[in-house]
């Protein structure tokens, strides 16, 4: 997410490491729903403990969890606060236009209710919960949608449902117009998504990592993959509606990963020290959220601080800030394809935050949401 999140030029990007534009699924559309199913494994390996303990200890543990992530994300969505005016001097961010929705409040709100769903209604509720949720997404879209087009921009039920609810002044604006990708209405979906990877992660815990396991995940992903598939040809995939034949193509895919580490890192044994790879992960994951968080709130700031880099042709200045200037400066030309530089930069940018992530380990410091 750090390295799509963050590359040299917006205008320059390999199609892998760009979402599709609207139906269709790339490399980039598999980054969110991963880390979703990953919310779920996490979800299984604590709840046993929740379970048995106090229902009030349960309910105050996942409210102050949702409200915290839930929290940051807004926090991060009105950073820096301020904003230049066309005069050249910084005003207050106006609060009218504060996106109310992003990545971290769909993380909180599909944590707070799968951990709710697994509470009340357990392992064999979350069997009723998807399918549910999936079918009753699909049926909303074609009831409520527009006839005949319902899975599209202008047609999906969800816009106005976030309009009428969050306003459309705090709603995302990438598609031209008031559409927010992580609204309300796509949430039940991703819900389901996490409740997948807690079903998931119950049964990895349940048994050993041998190749019978292996095999578990295979057939299980292979399924939802042929499911995907031919419900996709009735509803699309699509990332930006959370169809529910994303969900189910995403999760698949999930799954296949899952299955191809616990055979490489678990059943050959081989230790995490000695593969590289396995650590450069590792050190990514002792502190997520606040990496995540921190490669989003360093560009906000560091846009405030702007200076004359040029003129145009009627004199006026053109403003630059470090991040661009460091790309336009540092890896702008390299190569004869400007994507390459936009790359570059990006995996510059990835390297920097490793290396700070890498600190912490060595450290001992973990922060915790």
């Amino acid at each position: 997410m750090i390295g799509v999140n963050n590359p040299g030029s917006w205008s320059h990007l390999y199609p892998p490491l760009d979402h599709a534009p609207w139906h269709g699924c790339t490399p980039t559309d598999l980054v969110f729903p991963f880390f979703l199913f990953a919310v779920g494994n996490a979800l299984a390996l604590v709840m046993p403990a929740l379970q048995g303990g106090p229902p009030a200890v349960f309910w105050q543990r996942v409210a102050r969890r949702t409200a915290l992530i839930f929290a940051i994300g807004l926090f991060l969505n009105a950073t820096p606060f301020v904003v230049w005016s066309p005069d050249g001097s910084l005003v207050p961010r106006p609060l009218e236009t504060l996106r109310i929705m992003g990545v971290l409040q769909r993380i909180a709100l599909c944590f707070g209710a799968a951990a709710v769903v697994v509470w009340l209604a357990g392992r064999r509720g979350v069997l009723v919960a998807v399918p549910a949720l999936l079918i009753g997404y699909w049926l909303a879209c074609r009831a409520w949608g527009a006839a005949g087009d319902p899975y599209s921009l202008d047609g999906w039920f969800g816009t106005p449902i976030d309009r009428a609810l969050l306003g459309a002044g705090h709603l995302y604006r990438g598609e031209g117009r008031p559409f927010d990708p992580e609204g309300l209405a796509s949430t039940a979906p991703a819900i389901a998504q996490v409740l997948l990877g807690g079903w998931v992660g119950a049964q990895m815990a349940r048994q050993r990592p041998r190749p019978e396991l292996v095999a578990w995940l295979f057939l299980r992903a292979t399924a939802l993959l042929v499911l995907a598939y031919a419900w996709q040809l009735e509803m699309p995939l699509n990332k930006k509606i959370w169809s529910s034949s994303y969900v189910l193509f995403t999760t698949g895919l999930a799954m296949v990963a899952m299955a191809v580490l616990v055979h490489v890192v678990e059943i050959r044994r081989r230790p995490a020290e000695q593969a590289g790879w396995a650590r450069f992960f590792e050190v990514f994951g002792r502190n997520p959220l606040f990496i995540f968080v921190l490669s989003g709130f360093v560009p906000r700031v560091l846009a405030l601080l702007r200076w004359s880099d040029g003129t145009t042709s009627d004199g006026k200045p053109v403003w630059t800030s470090p991040l661009p200037w460091v790309y336009q400066h540092g890896f702008a030309g390299i190569g004869g394809d400007p994507r390459l530089g936009s790359l570059l930069y990006a995996l510059a940018t990835m390297a920097v935050y490793w290396l700070l992530a890498r600190e912490l380990d060595r450290r001992a410091i973990y922060i915790r949401v």
